[in-house]
Formats: C-alpha cells, structure tokens, sequence
C-alpha cells in the first residue's frame, strides 16, 4: 500500500481517529481504492475523498468497509459509532454561494433533503371503487346467466 496524505492541519481530533482507523481498515483489507470501489457502492474518487478527510462517508460506505474487511458485530458497530462522533465533529465549509450551495449534512442522501415532501397521491373514493365492482359483479352474473341459457 502507498503511503497516504497527510491529513489537514486543524482537523478534530475525533475526525483524526476516525479518517486513521478507516484507513487502516482498507488497508487490512489488502484492496486498492479501485478494487474497494469495486466491491462496495462508493467509487474509487469517494474513497479517496473519506480517507483523506476531505468529506464524511455515508453510514452505509463505512458498513460497506467493515462487511469487506470481515468485520461484524461489536467490532462493526465501533466504526459506526466513530463516525457518529466524527461527523458531528466534521468541519463545515463556508456555502460557496450566498444560496447556500453546501448542504447541512452531506451525508444524507438527497431524496432525504428535499424542502418540501412529496404528497402521497389521493385515494381515489372508496365508493366509487365499491360502484365499479358491483358493476362488474353484475355484468360477470349476467354474462354466467346469458352463457347459461345459450349453452343449457
């Protein structure tokens, strides 16, 4: 494994722990960035940038390493909760404009930051469905009677 950056100057020191025990776990695992790219959902560019402390991983990319390097259990949900600290830690960036182009978590997805919530489509009456049905009852008994008589 090559050598990694040094990681920024300032950062917290549960952001520090965390970005260093994720990079020894990718580094336990044997794998390139490629090739963890490969075996998770994150891409090679993502890896680099949550192991070089540039933006927190998901909750789900930090599960992803531990499912790959072979942990589970009570040694899985450590690096959980160190993200946990770490991403209440993380610095925050200033917005790149004044509408506010960084969002509050990156962590969450973005079909979870949406400002106003999709409505549910509206029932349609339940009469009117009973109406539909009880027409098409009739129109099934009538056919059952006409083939009847037709047939004998």
């Amino acid at each position: 494994m090559g050598a990694w950056q040094p990681l920024p100057d300032g950062l917290p020191s549960e952001v520090r722990h965390f970005v260093e025990q994720l990079r020894r776990l990718k580094d336990g695992t044997g794998l390139s960035l490629a090739a963890l790219g490969a075996r998770t959902a994150y891409s090679k560019s993502s890896w680099q940038r949550y192991l070089n402390a540039v933006q927190p991983p998901p909750r789900q990319a930090v599960a992803a390493l531990c499912r790959v390097a072979g942990l589970a259990g009570a040694d899985a949900e450590r690096h959980v909760v160190r993200w946990e600290l770490a991403v209440e830690a993380w610095p925050r960036p200033a917005p790149a404009d004044p509408a506010g182009a960084y969002e509050e978590d990156p962590t969450v997805p973005w079909w979870d930051r949406l400002e106003e919530p999709v409505p549910p489509p509206s029932p349609r009456p339940v009469g009117r469905l009973l109406l539909y049905a009880a027409l098409l009852l009739l129109a099934l008994l009538a056919t059952a009677v006409g083939g009847a008589l037709a047939f004998g």
